[in-house]
C-alpha cells in the first residue's frame, strides 16, 4: 500500500472526503453492495483509504483493503501496458497486422452486418492492427453481447476468457475462427481484443502471460497479490461475489436502456462463493482481458506508477513519453466512442469519451455530463470495480467491490463527484 497521508496535506479536505465515507455506508446499508473499498492518490500519497460491508455475507467476513477481488476487465489496462513495454523494446510496431505474429486472422472473414447471416462475409479491406486491438476497433466482440449473428457464434463456440480452453493460443485460434462484426477500425466494440493482445505478449517474449506479469510487472511493482489465481495464503481474504435479486445477468450491459438511476433496488443473491471460485485454483488459460484477481492496495500501486508516467519507487515500467501517447485518445478523426458505434456501456453514455491504448480517456467532460478534466482516463471491471487517473489535478481513485455486471447503478458517476468535490487545490 502506498503511504496515507492527511488529506489537507496533498490538497484535498478531511472534512469533505466524509461524504466519500458516508457514501460507502450507504452503499452497503442500502443493500447495493455486500461491501466495498475506496483509495484515493493525490500527488503521489493516499489521501483517502476505506473499506466497509462484507466480503462473504454467509461468514461475515469483513470487507477490508486487504481483501482480494475479481478484477475482470481492470486486467486489460494491465495486458496493454505489458504489450506496451514490448514495444519499447521494438518488437512490434503499432500499424503491424496481427496476422504477421498470430497467422489465424489473415483468413479471417467480416460479416456484412445487419440482418445478414452469420456465413454472409465479406474479406478484411485493411488488416487488422496491434492498435485496433489495443482501442477495441479490431471487429471482435464478446459472447455475452447478445446483439447480433457474431455475438452468438461467440457462445456457440464457448469462447469465454477466463475460459475452458486448455490455453490462450488454442482460444485465440478459436476467435480467428469466427467472422468479425465490421471492418478492423471502421467501429468501436468491446471485446476480446485485449485477449488476443495477451497471447501476443506471449509471442513476443517467449513467456506465458503469467509468468510475463509476475516478473516485469507485478514483482518490480510489489503488487504481490495480484495474479491470475488466489494464492493458497490469500483464500480467506477471496470475497465472494454477487448480484442484484433481479437484472443480475450480463445480456444488457451493451443495451441502451438506462440505468437504475439513484433508484435503490436494494437487496443481493450470491453468484459465485468465495470458497468455490475457479479463481482458487491455478489457471490453464491466462486472460489478458479479464483474468486478473487482486488488492486494492496493489492496484493503487500501479496507477500510482501510470500517474508518474512510468515509474513507481526507482521501478519505470515505461517511458514518460510511451506513456503520454498511451493517454491520447486513438479513435480516428478523435471521434468519441458513441460515434463508432457502440453509445453505452456499463451505466455510462459514452458521448464525449475517446479511447486510448487500454482505457477510455475523457475528451469534453461537459459532453460526457460527469465532472472531471480533459484526458482522465479510465475502465473497470464487470463486478463494479474501477479506476480513474487524473493527470491534471495528479489524483487517482480506486474503487473495488463485488457486484455483476457494472451496470446495475450508476457508482462511478456518483464516487467521481464526491472525490472531485474535496479537491481544495
Amino acid at each position: 500500500m502506498l503511504e496515507t497521508v492527511a488529506p489537507e496535506t496533498v490538497g484535498m479536505s478531511s472534512t469533505r472526503l466524509q461524504r466519500v465515507s458516508a457514501w460507502l455506508e450507504e452503499q452497503v446499508e442500502s443493500e447495493r453492495l455486500a461491501g466495498c473499498s475506496v483509495v484515493v492518490g493525490r500527488r503521489g500519497k493516499l489521501a483517502f483509504a476505506e473499506a466497509t460491508g462484507l466480503a462473504d455475507q454467509s461468514q461475515q467476513q469483513t470487507f477490508e483493503l486487504d481483501t482480494v477481488v475479481r478484477m475482470y476487465s481492470m486486467s486489460k489496462a494491465v495486458t496493454t501496458v505489458a504489450a506496451m513495454m514490448l514495444y519499447e523494446q521494438g518488437l512490434f510496431q503499432l500499424d503491424d497486422p496481427v496476422s504477421t505474429y498470430l497467422p489465424e486472422f489473415a483468413s479471417t472473414p467480416v460479416w456484412r452486418g445487419g440482418s445478414a447471416g452469420i456465413d454472409d462475409v465479406e474479406t478484411q479491406q485493411t488488416p487488422m492492427t496491434i492498435r485496433h486491438l489495443m482501442t477495441h476497433t479490431s471487429g471482435l466482440t464478446y459472447g455475452f453481447m447478445h446483439t447480433n449473428v457474431v455475438d452468438k457464434a461467440y457462445r456457440q463456440a464457448q469462447i469465454e476468457f477466463p475460459g475452458t480452453a486448455s490455453t490462450l493460443a488454442e482460444l485465440v485460434q478459436t476467435v480467428a475462427a469466427q467472422p468479425l462484426i465490421c471492418q478492423p477500425g471502421s467501429g468501436w466494440n468491446y471485446s476480446v481484443s485485449t485477449d488476443v493482445l495477451g497471447r501476443l505478449v506471449e509471442v513476443w517474449s517467449g513467456l506465458t502471460l503469467d509468468q510475463f506479469f509476475s516478473q516485469h510487472i507485478f514483482t518490480p511493482l510489489m503488487m504481490f497479490d495480484t495474479g491470475f489465481h488466489v494464492k493458497p495464503e490469500n483464500h480467506q481474504r477471496f470475497a465472494a461475489l454477487y448480484e442484484p435479486l433481479s437484472g443480475g445477468d450480463m445480456s444488457s450491459v451493451a443495451s441502451t436502456a438506462k440505468s437504475d438511476t439513484g433508484l435503490l433496488r436494494g437487496g443481493l443473491k450470491l453468484r459465485e462463493g468465495a470458497a468455490d471460485s475457479r479463481f482458487l485454483e491455478p489457471a490453464e488459460l491466462f486472460s489478458g482481458g479479464g483474468g486478473l484477481v487482486g488488492t486494492i492496495g496493489d492496484y493503487a500501486r500501479f496507477c500510482q506508477m501510470l500517474l508518474n508516467c512510468g515509474e513507481l519507487d526507482g521501478e519505470r515500467l515505461l517511458g514518460r513519453k510511451t506513456v503520454e501517447y498511451m493517454r491520447l485518445n486513438q479513435l480516428p478523426d478523435n471521434k468519441d466512442m458513441a460515434a463508432m458505434g457502440q453509445p453505452v456501456w456499463s451505466e455510462t453514455s459514452y458521448d464525449g469519451i475517446g479511447f486510448g491504448l487500454g482505457f477510455a480517456v475523457v475528451l469534453d467532460p461537459v459532453k460526457a455530463h460527469i465532472i472531471t478534466s480533459v484526458g482522465e482516463h479510465h475502465w473497470g471491471g464487470a463486478a463494479s470495480t474501477f479506476f480513474w487517473l487524473d493527470p491534471a489535478e495528479e489524483l487517482f481513485t480506486v474503487f473495488f467491490t463485488q457486484l455483476m455486471p457494472s451496470s446495475t447503478y450508476p457508482i462511478r458517476r456518483e464516487l467521481r463527484t464526491r472525490v472531485y468535490q474535496a479537491l481544495e487545490d
